[in-house]
């Protein structure tokens, strides 16, 4: 065998092997629904030849596994019970700075996907959109991008160039913003206590405060003043 042929022979086999011996994906899906955790992996071992997935279903299961654990990817559901999603992607961000956090959940985009990425996630999708989005935004994170739909690119070159008008639920924080968000979805404040693992005297406070901050007088102003803004379909 001529020395040419021999130097193309070491290169395929090299080729291959690196193919075949390609890292581990590991991710950790953070998600109190069964059945989102299990749509969520399906995906993803249908579209990633290696991947070892862990699973969360509340704040507190999520801290200790990332902890514990070494991950190159968390999909982190916003509602969770106890903490919200937002409230423990300030904890990691403390403490793995770099570590790729998409985002999703079932609120509209409009607002969520602002606030997410202030809070520093790399990406939002919305949870009916996860079958369509999902594996092209893990791997423009993985890239070490950022992500969201395209229907949000002008609102956040919008909002980076300063150009926004003042919003009364821009005030809120965090905690203020999902229970708004549930309120104006319809739920009632039992609902919302149930969902998030609070006491309805706990939700009823933030109702209060949601109001007063917002200067209107009831769940029905709050519901217009949502679908107005395109922030609850």
């Amino acid at each position: 065998m001529s020395a040419i042929k021999i130097r193309l022979t070491i290169k395929i086999m090299s080729t291959k092997k690196i193919k075949t011996e390609r890292r581990i994906l590991r991710v950790l899906i953070v998600d109190d629904h069964p059945m989102i955790r299990k749509g969520l992996s399906d995906l993803l071992r249908e579209n990633f030849v290696k991947v070892d997935i862990g699973e969360a279903s509340s704040s507190q299961e999520a801290l200790d596994q990332i902890w514990k654990h070494t991950w190159d990817l968390i999909l982190l559901d916003v509602s969770l019970p106890g903490r919200s999603g937002l409230e423990i992607l300030k904890d990691i961000r403390k403490d793995r700075p770099v570590l790729p956090v998409l985002v999703l959940s079932v609120h509209e985009e409009e607002e969520y996907a602002l606030r997410v990425l202030k809070s520093g996630a790399n990406g939002y999708i919305m949870k009916n959109k996860a079958s369509d989005e999902l594996v092209g935004a893990i791997n423009k994170v993985l890239s070490g991008g950022r992500y969201v739909s395209s229907s949000m690119t002008e609102s956040l070159m919008a909002h980076v160039a300063g150009v926004e008008t003042e919003e009364f639920h821009k005030n809120l924080s965090d905690r203020e913003y999902e229970v708004f968000s549930l309120i104006a979805s319809g739920k009632s404040v039992s609902e919302i206590a149930g969902k998030i693992s609070l006491s309805v005297k706990t939700i009823s406070t933030y109702r209060s405060r949601i109001l007063e901050k917002m200067n209107m007088r009831s769940n029905a102003e709050l519901v217009r003043y949502a679908v107005s803004k395109g922030l609850v379909s």
